[in-house]
């Protein structure tokens, strides 16, 4: 079975896969297992039994139960982080940490009356099609769209392959219409940067998750600022829920010389040093980073090295204190469960779960379009000569 590492705030997975086998030679073990299985689980096998031979009324599908035997099994574990997906909100958090999927290039949100509302994004498939903003979304393919299904189900059934057909079916007015649309690929980038316009020499960077492109992404990004002479760099990481191990550590690598990342500590195992031993291309860039209480995890293991090494202070509010790690398992079912596994610590040992980040320099969020956090950082970065 495979195990993939997550480190995200709320639903995201897909890493580092780890596979462990243990053989045994003799078919005793088989017959053991069986049976204690059947011991450990004769109550949900009694009360099935029970349900389906009394129950008044038409049950849910079998898959039904069984998801909701499951979600009841993880919940008793009364671990935040331990979770069961469904099919639907495990596809679209893997959608989310590829940084693309094939879809029609429209915004889904529920209005005041339950409807499910179309935003049709320019010279996307939909708005090419005649997709227009209002639209109320009534039927995919066919299926109705009832008040009953979550959002995360519906965006499910509206994504598919790329370059493949979906009809969608909406209300306009007192008009239904029908519109066959192809998928196309729609990126999602986890990383935007610009350079700010009350000082040229600054640039700005915006890490909204850690996906598999995010290296990448931050590469670009920090080598187009470089070309245009910068002598210093915001990193925004507010409301970063986290993402990938192997997505934040090698973006991580980008700005710091050779030594240790992040600690990982497991039960009865020895620690587990993540490391570099390269200078990365933005080592000797001067930095500052926003924080506050949605810099969760995977981001808090970059605010946490940058900060060890002496890279960059933090800036904002402290941050969420989420430091542990979750292994991602695939289902029968194409759902999955997260279990917690392991916890994580700067490489100075701080521990973050349950504590979080407190900044350096402490600042509250702005209102009214204000952004002190960002203000303050620029002001640092002038302070030290950029």
């Amino acid at each position: 079975m495979q195990k993939n590492y997550s480190l995200s705030l709320s639903f995201h997975a897909l890493l580092s896969i780890f596979v462990v086998t243990i053989a045994f030679s003799v078919g005793y073990f088989r017959g053991w297992q069986v049976e204690r299985r059947s011991n450990e689980f004769a109550l949900l096998a009694q009360v099935n039994d029970i349900v389906k031979n009394n129950f008044y009324g038409k049950l849910p599908d079998d898959d039904v139960l069984q998801r909701g035997a499951a979600r009841g099994y993880v919940q008793a574990v009364s671990d935040q982080f331990t979770v069961f997906l469904d099919p639907p909100a495990r596809e679209l958090e893997t959608q989310s940490l590829q940084g693309e999927f094939g879809g029609v290039g429209a915004n889904l949100q529920r209005n005041e009356s339950g409807d499910v509302v179309l935003t049709p994004i320019a010279d996307m498939p939909a708005e090419k099609a005649g997709v227009q903003k209002g639209d109320v979304l009534i039927a995919v393919d066919g299926k109705t769209i009832t008040k009953e299904m979550t959002i995360d189900q519906i965006i499910a059934l509206v994504r598919g392959q790329i370059n493949t057909k979906v009809m969608i079916t909406v209300q306009r007015k007192s008009e239904k219409l029908d519109f066959t649309i192809t998928r196309q690929r729609i990126e999602l980038p986890s990383v935007s940067w610009r350079v700010l316009e009350k000082d040229s020499t600054i640039g700005y960077i915006n890490v909204s998750r850690f996906t598999e492109k995010t290296p990448n992404e931050m590469k670009k990004a920090v080598e187009e600022l470089q070309a245009k002479k910068i002598s210093g760099a915001v990193i925004d990481l507010r409301g970063n829920g986290g993402g990938l191990l192997t997505s934040v550590i090698d973006t991580t690598k980008l700005f710091v010389d050779a030594g240790v990342i992040m600690i990982e500590v497991q039960k009865g195992e020895k620690e587990k040093f993540y490391n570099t031993s390269d200078k990365g291309v933005a080592a000797d860039m001067k930095l500052a980073l926003l924080v506050n209480k949605g810099t969760a995890s995977a981001s808090e293991i970059f605010a946490g090295a940058l900060r060890d090494k002496g890279r960059a202070p933090l800036i904002g509010q402290t941050t969420y204190g989420k430091g542990s790690v979750q292994l991602i398992f695939p289902l029968l079912d194409s759902s999955s469960i997260h279990v917690t596994n392991a916890l994580w610590y700067t490489p100075k040992l701080t521990p973050i779960n349950g504590i979080g980040l407190k900044p350096d320099i402490e600042v509250q969020p702005g209102v009214d379009g204000r952004d002190p956090e960002l203000d303050r950082a620029v002001e640092y970065l002038k302070e030290t000569g950029k």
